[in-house]
């Protein structure tokens, strides 16, 4: 699972984005596959909170984020709950999970890394086994670290005794994330299996756009997802492997009630810098009703629009020949394989929209191969389970 050799990245990741701009429809539609598949719903915090029950808002429209469990409202950037951002003691119920994202890249280009925090670990054989019973018995920090010339992946699994959260802080493990007033702070210390290579580090992340766009990926199993912070710095320490770095970055989270493989069968993603702001791009095909996407433009002030894009183009296989996929005017260049394995590549990709080059961050995911029982019996082999 080595990342092949990147090709070196131009400087197109500050292109005009005024083709896009002129590309984003008035009526908030988007059209992502043939057969004009229904778009994503996402749900903005205009207005007052209110609970998710009954039918969800028409197409077109937009309504007021979800409330947690305990009442508590997500609220505009500032500290707290309330903080423009998913609390860390977010309620994460029987057969639900959370996450929050991040990852990054280096102004040469020639770094990455990605770290996952995750409550209810989706990807985890252990916490399907014991019938997804306890979401905080089952918790990981996820470090992957992609170098010029070294590469390093750790997740260890671990129980409710070693988990420790507040709104502002999360710790699992020998490994924390935490805010301090408008930086995430993570600071890391795993081992990687099977092969026992340590990955530490710290990594500073400020974000310079940051949004309140919450997005409805399936109805079945609530499925929700918030780019938290589209465009962000990152500043990273590393100790294993040594290395120290800055670049550009992103912060999201996930969370819902229910396991991935029951409501989505694959999904295409990507985000990337465009201007003073940020592109996404979000393809999911659930298990029930037509293929769904999101087509994401954000600006330096973290206003977010949809926008019209073109056809899928697709991406070069992979050793374990998943499917990749990507939207592109033109045909869309791989400039670099960072995780290779039976359900998921991660990738660095170059698109064009709207007459604009984007360097990207892009994965895709097979959640039928991460079902089947030889896969899950295979993970534990990297994903060992540590749990007091």
């Amino acid at each position: 699972m080595r990342p092949e050799s990147g090709s070196e990245r131009s400087d197109d990741l500050d292109h005009s984005a005024d083709g896009l701009r002129g590309s984003v429809p008035g009526d908030g539609g988007s059209t992502l596959r043939s057969g004009d598949p229904r778009p994503v719903r996402d749900l903005s915090t205009s207005g007052g909170p209110d609970p998710l029950t009954g039918a969800l808002p028409g197409r077109g429209q937009r309504a007021p984020g979800p409330r947690p469990a305990d009442g508590r409202d997500l609220g505009a950037f500032g500290g707290g709950p309330a903080a423009g951002r998913l609390p860390f003691d977010w309620p994460v119920a029987p057969d639900g999970y959370v996450w929050w994202y991040l990852d990054a890249v280096s102004d040469d280009g020639q770094e990455a890394l990605t770290i996952i925090a995750l409550l209810g670990s989706v990807f985890s054989p252990y916490y399907a086994w014991s019938g997804r019973r306890d979401p905080l018995a089952h918790a990981a920090i996820n470090v992957a670290v992609y170098g010029r010339d070294r590469s390093r992946w750790a997740m260890t699994e671990r129980g409710r005794g070693d988990v420790e959260r507040s709104t502002e802080r999360l710790q699992i493990g020998p490994s924390s994330l935490r805010w301090e007033e408008d930086r995430l702070v993570v600071e890391f210390d795993e081992l990687g299996c099977p092969i026992p290579r340590r990955v530490r580090g710290r990594v500073v992340l400020t974000p310079q756009v940051q949004t309140q766009h919450r997005v409805l990926l399936a109805e079945a199993g609530q499925h929700w997802w918030w780019p938290v912070a589209p465009r962000a710095r990152v500043e990273v320490e590393l100790d294993h492997p040594k290395g120290t770095w800055s670049g550009q970055a992103y912060l999201d989270s996930n969370w819902g009630a229910g396991a991935l493989e029951r409501s989505f069968q694959t999904w295409n993603w990507s985000r990337g810098p465009l201007g003073d702001g940020a592109v996404i791009l979000y393809d999911v095909v659930p298990r029930e009703g037509e293929p769904r996407g999101v087509a994401l433009q954000i600006d330096g002030r973290g206003q977010v629009q949809d926008f019209e894009v073109p056809a899928l183009q697709p991406l070069p296989g992979t050793f374990w020949r998943v499917d990749r996929a990507t939207r592109s005017d033109g045909p869309a260049t791989l400039l670099r394989t960072l995780e290779d394995t039976p359900f998921y590549t991660r990738s660095l990709i170059r698109t064009e929209l709207g007459g604009a080059a984007i360097d990207s961050v892009h994965e895709s995911l097979s959640l039928d191969r991460f079902d089947s029982n030889l896969v899950k019996v295979l993970l534990p082999f990297r994903m060992p389970r540590w749990a007091r």
